[in-house]
């Protein structure tokens, strides 16, 4: 039997669950509704937008063969009623309506409905700092807030740059500005580092060196006291510990569930925003369905309500909610939270849980970090890749993997495969067996990510015994301990430059003469062996093991984890 499904939402998860329902059920009929003026737009690339690496801002809003999804284009090719500039006011479950109205004309209207999409997606967190209303201080969320950013770019009326958040939207708006444009930009964030909870310090550390390294500034632990500005024009950003010029402001201090709507309706929502679904991205209420960037669903590690708000998890979700109103069964099962964020000529991908959020969701945990080649070591084209994986100990599960890379596909690659295996409960043995396509210009034949999982076994078996490349950094800084002995084992002409800088401190004994120079490492302290990337330490741990010493620490990634983290020894 036909029937009339009302989408309220028409940027990602709407359009593709209206499109896929239309395809099932070409004889039904369905209304989208939207609030703007521009609907089916990737939200994702308006910082590319702002870089200049996408060229016209409607080129985020066409098909991949250069239609621009209009609500002529929806109707004209889907055969879908859409109505922008108009608001969902309230939803009447008894009658089953949707209340509208037009935001620009004031005029009123129902609608009636069989089944609802609430589709509402999320709206950027208010700091509500004085001084926001400036010219010059802007949100990232609609394709409106790029092209006033880059049309204020492109007169050249800005040459410093103020962001406030180190997520995802702030470190890829600090890119596009410094990168593109060659702007003074500074990162304000209220944590101690990027991407926080996300990626360990250590990580964070490594992706932050890198962004320095490029010309944008970083302010951490420091909150925004206020925006001031002349003439209504923004011109400074003061924070609890300095003020900043600024010619333009973004704020990316992540984004809230636009759930208001479902709540009033009486559906079931979390109490900090978001409505909540089951796995067939159902409501409380059978009729009505959720998803994208307003939905809470399920973190298939933790096993917690989870929020998401990416458009990829929309657009797949979406597909589900099509199928289930054209009265299938399709399920939606959660999700492990992966990601990737562009940072210049490198990468930073993950899934699952870092260190520190496996900790606080009460897994016994630990982290193991690896620095190796991506591609054969004799490639001509390999570069190096750091990855770090969180283990629960007791089962020896996989809660997580982060990486850091360069921006191709290698480092995100690693990332999804073992992404795909993280619902599935997989352990290190899985890692360290899993299987993957081996050409030297693709991958070395222990892949990095076989190493990792072999690395995190030798920890648990107790024989490879280390630290990061911020542990070291705390040993190293602390000058006035004489109970460390810095013992670099790669070969003399690596190790001596390290050596003719700290004279006295930093000491070389090849790993393959460690049994013949016994007599140089002392037994009374603590031997804090170093190598390229922790491989031949490794092996020189458990040889002074086998020697009888008894403090011996392997610094993981070696001097190639300590350059990203940007340590000049």
């Amino acid at each position: 039997m036909a029937q009339h499904v009302v989408v309220i939402g028409g940027v990602a998860l709407g359009p593709k669950a209206a499109c896929r329902f239309k395809r099932l059920e070409p004889g039904s009929r369905v209304t989208m509704i939207d609030q703007s003026d521009v609907i089916s737009y990737g939200g994702c690339g308006i910082p590319y937008y702002v870089s200049g690496d996408v060229s016209d801002e409607v080129q985020l809003r066409t098909t991949s063969f250069h239609m621009e999804r209009s609500p002529e284009f929806f109707k004209a090719v889907k055969d879908i009623d859409v109505r922008t500039l108009t608001r969902a006011t309230s939803i009447d479950r008894d009658r089953k309506q949707v209340h509208i109205r037009n935001v620009v004309t004031g005029e009123t209207d129902v609608l009636d409905y069989d089944k609802l999409v609430i589709a509402t997606g999320a709206t950027p967190r208010k700091l509500g700092l004085p001084g926001e209303d400036l010219d010059g201080v802007s949100y990232v969320s609609t394709p409106h807030d790029a092209v006033r950013i880059r049309e204020r770019v492109t007169r050249g009326e800005v040459g410093s740059a103020v962001i406030v958040g180190a997520g995802f939207i702030g470190l890829e708006m600090a890119e596009a500005f410094a990168d593109m444009w060659g702007i003074d930009t500074t990162v304000v964030e209220i944590t101690g580092q990027i991407m926080p909870r996300l990626v360990s310090p250590a990580m964070a550390q490594m992706g932050q060196h890198h962004m320095e390294e490029q010309g944008v500034q970083f302010h951490f632990g420091e909150t925004v006291e206020r925006i001031e500005g002349e003439d209504g024009k923004v011109t400074r950003v003061v924070t609890s510990k300095r003020t900043l010029d600024a010619d333009v402001v973004i704020i990316a201090a992540g984004v809230v569930p636009s759930s208001d709507l479902a709540r009033e309706a009486g559906l079931n929502v979390h109490d900090r925003g978001g409505v909540f679904v089951d796995e067939h991205m159902r409501t409380s209420d059978p009729d009505i369905y959720a998803g994208g960037d307003c939905a809470i669903i399920r973190h298939l590690i933790t096993d917690k309500p989870f929020f998401l708000p990416l458009g990829s998890m929309a657009n797949r979700q979406g597909r589900v909610i099509g199928n289930n109103l054209a009265g299938e069964n399709a399920t939606f099962d959660g999700a492990t939270g992966s990601f990737v964020v562009k940072m210049f000529e490198t990468s930073m991908a993950g899934s699952g849980l870092s260190l520190d959020a496996a900790k606080d969701a009460g897994f016994d945990a630990f982290s193991v970090l690896l620095t190796q080649m991506d591609r054969a070591h004799f490639y001509p084209t390999k570069d190096l890749m750091t990855l770090e994986l969180v283990v629960e100990k007791p089962t020896r599960r996989v809660l997580g993997i982060q990486g850091f890379g360069t921006s191709g596909d290698a480092t995100v690659g690693r990332i999804n495969a073992v992404a795909a295996l993280l619902k599935f409960h997989a352990t290190i043995d899985d890692i360290a067996n899993m299987e993957f396509a081996y050409s030297p210009p693709f991958a070395s034949a222990m892949d990095i990510v076989n190493t990792l999982g072999n690395l995190a076994d030798n920890v648990l078996r107790g024989i490879n015994r280390g630290m990061g490349p911020d542990g070291f950094v705390e040993l190293w800084n602390n000058r006035d301990a004489d109970d460390c002995f810095f013992l670099d084992c790669r070969e003399l002409p690596n190790a001596e430059p390290c050596m003719e800088r700290n004279p006295g401190r930093w000491h070389n004994v090849p790993q393959g003469e460690i049994y013949q120079r016994l007599d140089e490492i002392p037994r009374d302290k603590r031997i804090v062996l170093v190598c390229n990337t922790g491989a031949r330490s490794y092996e020189a741990q458990i040889m002074l093991d086998a020697s009888g010493y008894d403090d011996v620490v392997n610094v993981q990634g070696g001097m190639a984890a300590l350059k990203k983290y940007g340590v000049e020894i």
